[in-house]
């Protein structure tokens, strides 16, 4: 696999650790060569004002002055690794420390004066350069001159001291070579823990990659190891958390397809077979209406069970909006219950406490609202054993409302309780008991019940009741 976040986060902070380094071996030159050269031009400088006092106090009018004041630069030159040049008022140079001066008392500096330029601003008071003294060298020298007076004060030659900036390049040399080596095993180190440090930080999200490419081929078993507290392992836990999302949602998905499947397939096989009965003779004339009726029923089953599905994709999808309107709760639930009379009286129903419901008015989505009472005074009704009993109760507390609809009958097994709102999901698995049932119609109710920001729970003992309650609050927006 291409590690490139990895080569590209390794290569970086190596740049920016070699940029640092770089930055203060920069930094490092800066001072010591600022420091190297204020340190030279004090010592040249003190070196021209022990001649010059020297110079002023013993003169240089005889070979002996010059004689003597050449022992004392040669001492000084020779302590302080400089050269010393002693000049008169007039440019030309007295007494020198060079070599081939103090073997015969001649050099070549004596046959050159020294620039009036410089000589000028030496006359006229101390004077310090990194250069060539006016072009006097073809090389670069740290130059420091004081000018040596008489009794009176006069301006009578000059005292040059000077060193080679070759000095101190060798020295930075030096210095950087001890800098390198010294910092040789350290730097390694880092780059060491560098790598480990990328390395860890980026094998999660690798193992996120391939994880990723499994779950597009369908395969949601990985998951990232946790191994820190930090943002990466934050990351790894809401992966993870991602991962199982979509295994349920995948779940759901192939759960959904293979129930729909099932719900079409069984209509769909019953209304063929009467149909091709009927075609081909094998059901008689006399029964014909009878078997069209049942593919009559079958196909409405068929049609409720496409608007539901249809229904619930909006309601999922987010294209159902809540249009708020206000009304009364209490005079919804009557309504409908008035609309299911000829099924209860069908069934000898008993209703209770309709005459008694608390008059609520909500402000929500009137529709979908009456579609999940529908839905469940319809499951009331469906459930209910001949000559039993449906309660209603309606009533606010606070800013919620509350609708109640208990119905005694067979009830719920406990082990179904926790998935009776599941789509498909029928606590009767034969489907033999209830054949116009969809499997859909819970379903809805808590997703509607749940865009406006309610929530309902079931309660049911087997072979004695049922209860549904939702509430909703008593202003949605």
């Amino acid at each position: 696999m291409k590690q490139k976040l990895f080569k590209r986060f390794f290569l970086m902070t190596s740049c920016i650790i070699l940029a640092s380094l770089t930055f203060m071996v920069v930094i490092l030159s800066f001072f010591v060569t600022s420091y190297m050269a204020k340190e030279k031009h004090q010592l040249l400088y003190e070196n021209c004002n022990a001649i010059a006092n020297f110079s002023m106090a013993q003169g240089l009018q005889s070979e002996d002055d010059k004689r003597n004041a050449s022992d004392i630069a040669k001492v000084i030159s020779s302590t302080s690794d400089s050269q010393i040049f002693i000049a008169d008022a007039e440019g030309n140079i007295a007494v020198c420390t060079c070599d081939d001066w103090k073997d015969d008392g001649v050099c070549v500096h004596l046959q050159k004066p020294i620039p009036a330029a410089v000589l000028k601003k030496a006359l006229q008071g101390d004077f310090y350069e990194v250069g060539n003294l006016g072009g006097y060298f073809r090389e670069l020298y740290y130059i420091a001159g004081a000018p040596i007076r008489d009794s009176a004060e006069t301006p009578v030659g000059v005292v040059f001291s000077f060193s080679a900036t070759s000095s101190l390049r060798t020295f930075f040399g030096s210095m950087f070579r001890m800098y390198l080596i010294s910092a040789l095993v350290p730097l390694i180190l880092i780059f060491f823990a560098e790598y480990a440090l990328v390395y860890r930080l980026t094998k999660p999200i690798r193992l996120m990659s391939d994880a990723a490419r499994s779950m597009a081929k369908g395969d949601f078993s990985k998951r990232i190891p946790v191994i820190s507290d930090d943002e990466i392992g934050e990351l790894s836990i809401a992966f993870n958390q991602m991962t199982n999302s979509l295994s349920q949602l995948e779940g759901m998905r192939r759960s959904f397809v293979a129930n729909v499947s099932h719900e079409l397939k069984t209509p769909m096989t019953t209304i063929g077979g009467f149909i091709d009965g009927i075609r081909d003779g094998t059901i008689e004339p006399e029964k014909q209406d009878y078997y069209l009726g049942i593919v009559s029923d079958e196909i409405k089953r068929l049609s409720r069970l496409v608007q539901s599905m249809l229904g619930l994709a909006k309601l999922e999808s987010g294209e159902q909006k809540i249009n708020p309107q206000r009304f009364s709760l209490s005079e919804m639930v009557c309504n409908i219950v008035v609309s299911q009379e000829q099924r209860i009286e069908a069934r000898n129903i008993n209703i209770v406490g309709l005459d008694a419901l608390e008059p609520v008015e909500v402000l929500a989505d009137r529709d979908l609202i009456h579609q999940a009472v529908y839905n469940l005074v319809d499951n009331a009704v469906k459930f209910t054993d001949t000559g039993g009993t449906i309660e209603f109760s309606v009533t606010s507390r606070g800013a919620q409302a509350y609708v109640k609809i208990k119905n005694t009958g067979e009830g719920i097994p406990a082990s179904d309780l926790p998935f009776i709102f599941e789509r498909f999901y029928k606590s009767d698995k034969s489907r033999s008991k209830v054949k116009d049932s969809t499997g859909l119609g819970l379903y809805i109710v808590k997703t509607i019940i749940g865009i406006h920001g309610g929530n309902i729970v079931v309660n049911s003992i087997p072979d004695s009741y049922t209860t549904f309650e939702f509430n909703i609050p008593l202003e949605c927006k």
